[in-house]
C-alpha cells in the first residue's frame, strides 16, 4: 500500500500532534509530552425506555444512532426487573455506541464544528459536566443536530447521551483539552 492509496488522517487528529499537543504541555506545566491529555474514546448512548412497549421505536433508534456514528450500535438490555415501569430483566430498552481511533476523532470533528451550533437557542454547554476525572459528559434533546439524519425518515425525535472519555486525570486538563479544541463551553454571566 502506497502512501497515495492510504486513508487520510482526520483534520483535528492532524491539528493535535502537530499544535494543540505542544500548547498544552507549555499550559498545564508538564514535563513529558506523554502526560498530555488526548481523547481516549466517545460513547453514544441512546435509552429508548418505549420500547418495552413499542419494539419499533428501537429499531428506529439503531438506525439513527448507525447513521451518526458510522458503525453498528449494540442493543442495550434491562439489567433488573422495575414493575413500575414495566420492566424486566434482559428486556432491550437502548443502544449505544463506542467510538475510537480515526472514527472518534472524525465524529468530533462533526459534533463540534457541524451538529452542536444547530443547536436551537444555543448558548454554550456546562462546564461542570465533568466527573472529576477528566471525562464530560452531556446530553442532547434531538438527533436531528446531526446533518447525517434525514429528517423525513424520523418516526420520533430522540435524545441521546455523550461521554467524551478522555486521558486526562483531573477535570483541568480534560477541560484544557477540550477547549483547545474549540468546545463550546458555556462562559461566565451567560
Amino acid at each position: 500500500m502506497s502512501p497515495a492509496d492510504a486513508p487520510a488522517r482526520p483534520r483535528l487528529k492532524t491539528r493535535y500532534d502537530a499544535e494543540v499537543r505542544a500548547q498544552l504541555k507549555d499550559e498545564l506545566h508538564l514535563t513529558n509530552i506523554m502526560q498530555v491529555p488526548r481523547l481516549e474514546k466517545i460513547v453514544l448512548n441512546m435509552g429508548v425506555g418505549k420500547a418495552t412497549q413499542q419494539p419499533s421505536l428501537l429499531e428506529g433508534a439503531l438506525r439513527d444512532l448507525e447513521q451518526i456514528a458510522g458503525q453498528k450500535p449494540v442493543v442495550t438490555k434491562a439489567k433488573k426487573s422495575i414493575a413500575g415501569f414495566k420492566l424486566r430483566e434482559g428486556n432491550s430498552i437502548g443502544a449505544k455506541v463506542t467510538l475510537r481511533g480515526d472514527r472518534m476523532w472524525e465524529f468530533f470533528d462533526r459534533l463540534v464544528s457541524l451538529a452542536i451550533p444547530r443547536i436551537r437557542d444555543f448558548r454554550g454547554l456546562d462546564p461542570d459536566s465533568f466527573d472529576g476525572r477528566g471525562n464530560y459528559t452531556f446530553g442532547i434533546t434531538e438527533q436531528l443536530i446531526f446533518p447525517e439524519i434525514d429528517y423525513d425518515r424520523v418516526d420520533t425525535t430522540r435524545g441521546m447521551d455523550i461521554v467524551i472519555v478522555t486521558t486526562a486525570r483531573t477535570d483541568a486538563g480534560g477541560r484544557a483539552l477540550l477547549t483547545a479544541f474549540g468546545f463550546p463551553f458555556k462562559r461566565e454571566g451567560q
